[in-house]
């Protein structure tokens, strides 16, 4: 058994209903799990790809926040065109510190070494990455502008943003093709953007899912199954995206996922 495909929108985009979220593959530092972890070694990120690949997953998530996640994957990945890889622009994690930078010139330079990183001539997904400021960043930079240009030349196949407010997160599904909200059952305040996103057809990928892990710690009242239900039963929703470096933690999930 496969995990179940679904349309990204109207982008032409099929992905895995699960996706993998790659943070933990290149940053430990500054970041909201419940337990500290050691960075993985290639030969564990390799295992993990080939896990996600066996168990039908071909969306990863990363980002240039994400530590060296992107110079990894692209080291590491193989069948590139089999895969649909998601990355980030506006944020850059430097010495321990998030930068935000949301000019045309910031944007550009972040999408090409993205490039390069991910040693590939395109990319997929690029998103928005939200300092929290979701409609001033759309209303009063040029981001969105610049991101609509790369696309229109082939460098982008499709545009969006991960969000931190209800209302940017509507404004986004106007204006992208995709936005990425926070939707666990304890954490629905974007319900009301994924509706919007489904009204006009446009993609939407989950994130924290599992609430950065402490939906599943010991004592949590939900499971996986129970989060990965929740997520994916509602109407709207296209992929899943959950972080793992724990192969028995990716498989676990992958099964929830097609037992549904």
């Amino acid at each position: 058994m496969s995990l179940e495909r679904r349309a990204l929108g109207s982008t032409g985009i099929e992905i895995s209903c699960l996706g993998l979220g790659t943070v933990k593959f290149g940053r430990n530092e500054e970041v909201r799990y419940p337990k500290s972890f050691s960075l993985p070694t290639d030969i564990q990120v390799e295992r993990l790809l080939d896990i996600a690949r066996q168990e039908g997953i071909n969306l990863l998530d990363t980002a240039p926040a994400y530590g060296s996640s992107e110079q990894r994957i692209g080291r590491l990945l193989k069948d590139r065109d089999q895969w649909v890889i998601s990355t980030k622009v506006g944020e850059q994690f430097i010495t321990g510190k998030s930068i935000f930078d949301f000019s045309a010139e910031k944007t550009t330079e972040s999408i090409e070494k993205s490039l390069r990183y991910l040693n590939t001539d395109y990319l997929d997904i690029v998103l928005i990455h939200s300092d929290g400021r979701d409609e001033e960043i759309l209303d009063s930079t040029d981001c969105m502008q610049k991101l609509l240009e790369m696309k229109s030349a082939g460098k982008i196949r499709a545009i969006g943003m991960s969000t931190k407010t209800p209302a940017g997160a509507i404004k986004a599904a106007e204006l992208c093709d995709l936005i990425m909200v926070t939707y666990n059952p304890s954490t629905t305040t974007d319900e009301i953007a994924i509706d919007e996103a489904f009204r006009k057809n446009k993609g939407v990928l989950i994130k924290k899912a599992f609430d950065s892990g402490h939906a599943c710690s010991p004592g949590a009242v939900t499971t996986t199954k129970s989060n990965l239900d929740f997520a994916l039963s509602k109407p709207g929703v296209s992929s899943v995206i959950v972080g793992t470096i724990n192969p028995d933690h990716l498989r676990e999930n992958a099964m929830a996922a097609k037992q549904r």
